[in-house]
C-alpha cells in the first residue's frame, strides 16, 4: 500500500468513525431516522470525505440495509435497540463502522455489550496469518459467553478502493473457511448479536441499490437519471434518498430501472424471529503484521 492509499484508509476511517459517534448521539425519542441520516451524511462531506454508503439506520429486529426516505416520518420510541452504520470514503477508500445504541432505556445493554466485546476481542488476535475461521470462532464463544447467539449469515468483508466488499468475508462464527488476513487489507469485522436464533432473512427490498451493468434505457428520464448515478456514485451503494436531486419522480424511475435490471436492490435483513439484532463494526488495516483500528474516534 503506497503513502497516498495509506493516508486516504485512515482519513477515511478517522471521518467515518467520528460520523458514527455523531449518529448515536443524535438518536433520541421522537426524532425522525431522516434527519439522524442526513445529518450524519453531511458531518462526513463536510470533513472533506465522500458516502461509501448510505446511513444504515436499523431498528430492532432489523440488522442491516434500512435507510429511511426524505419523506419518511418514522421516530426513534423510548427502548428501540437502534444500529447506526455509516461509511465514509477518500478518494475511494473505505471506512465502515457501526455501533447500537438504545433509546430512553437499559433493558438490552447485555445485548448491546455483547457485539462490541466481541469485536475487540477478534481485533486483538487479527495480524498477518491470521485464519478468518478463527476469528468467526472468537467472535461466536465471546457472543454466546455472554449469553447470546451471534448471527451466522452476516459477515465482515475485506475492502478494496470503490470496492465496498472485495472477496473475502470475515465470518461470526466458525465456518473452517480456508482464507487468511494477509498484510495490506483493510477489512470491516462486524459482530451481530441476538436473542434469537442466530438467522437473518431477506425482507422486501429496501431503499438503497447500487449500479450493476449497462443497458439501453429507452424511457429518457430514466436513462438521464442513471447516467447522473452513475457519475455521482459510480460502483459504490446509494439509496432512493440521494437520487431526489435528480428528478422529481426518483422513486418512479429506480423501479424502472430495477426491471430492466441495471440496478439491484439490497434487501432488508431481518432476524429470523423477530428477535433484537445489536451490531458492533471497525475498519482494520493490517500492516507490518500488526492490525491497524482506523474507525476508533
Amino acid at each position: 500500500m503506497d503513502e497516498h492509499a495509506l493516508e486516504c484508509v485512515r482519513k477515511a476511517g478517522r471521518i467515518a468513525g467520528e460520523a458514527r459517534e455523531l449518529g448515536v448521539s443524535l438518536v433520541a425519542p421522537g426524532r425522525t431516522l431522516t434527519s439522524v441520516a442526513n445529518e450524519v451524511e453531511a458531518y462526513i462531506m463536510s470533513k472533506g470525505a465522500k458516502l461509501a454508503f448510505p446511513a444504515n439506520i436499523s431498528i430492532n429486529e432489523i440488522a442491516a440495509h434500512f435507510s429511511p426516505n426524505n419523506n419518511d416520518k418514522t421516530v426513534f420510541e423510548s427502548g428501540d435497540v437502534v444500529k447506526v452504520d455509516v461509511g465514509a470514503h477518500v478518494d475511494g477508500y473505505i471506512g465502515d463502522t457501526a455501533a447500537t445504541v438504545e433509546v430512553g432505556s437499559r433493558n438490552w445493554d447485555g445485548l448491546i455489550e455483547s457485539s462490541h466485546r466481541a469485536l475487540m476481542m477478534a481485533i486483538e488476535m487479527i495480524s498477518d496469518g491470521t485464519p478468518v475461521s478463527a476469528i468467526g470462532g472468537t467472535i461466536k464463544r465471546s457472543i454466546v459467553g455472554s449469553g447470546y447467539r451471534p448471527v451466522a449469515n452476516l459477515h465482515g468483508h475485506e475492502m478494496k478502493q470503490y470496492n465496498l466488499h472485495a472477496g473475502l468475508s470475515i465470518p461470526n462464527v466458525d465456518d473452517d473457511t480456508l482464507a487468511w488476513i494477509r498484510n495490506d487489507m483493510v477489512i470491516a469485522v462486524e459482530p451481530f448479536a441476538t436473542n434469537g436464533n442466530g438467522v437473518v432473512n431477506n425482507g422486501k427490498p429496501g431503499n438503497i441499490y447500487r449500479i450493476i451493468r449497462d443497458r439501453p434505457i429507452k424511457d429518457e428520464k430514466a436513462a438521464k437519471m442513471l447516467e447522473q448515478m452513475r457519475e455521482y456514485f459510480g460502483p459504490l451503494p446509494f439509496c432512493e434518498r440521494w437520487c431526489d436531486v435528480f428528478s422529481d419522480d426518483a422513486a418512479h424511475n429506480l423501479k424502472l430501472l430495477l426491471r430492466h435490471g441495471v440496478i439491484s436492490s439490497y434487501a432488508i435483513l431481518k432476524e429470523r424471529n423477530g428477535a433484537v439484532v445489536s451490531q458492533a463494526e471497525h475498519t482494520l488495516m493490517v500492516r507490518n503484521g500488526k492490525c491497524e483500528i482506523t474507525t476508533r474516534k
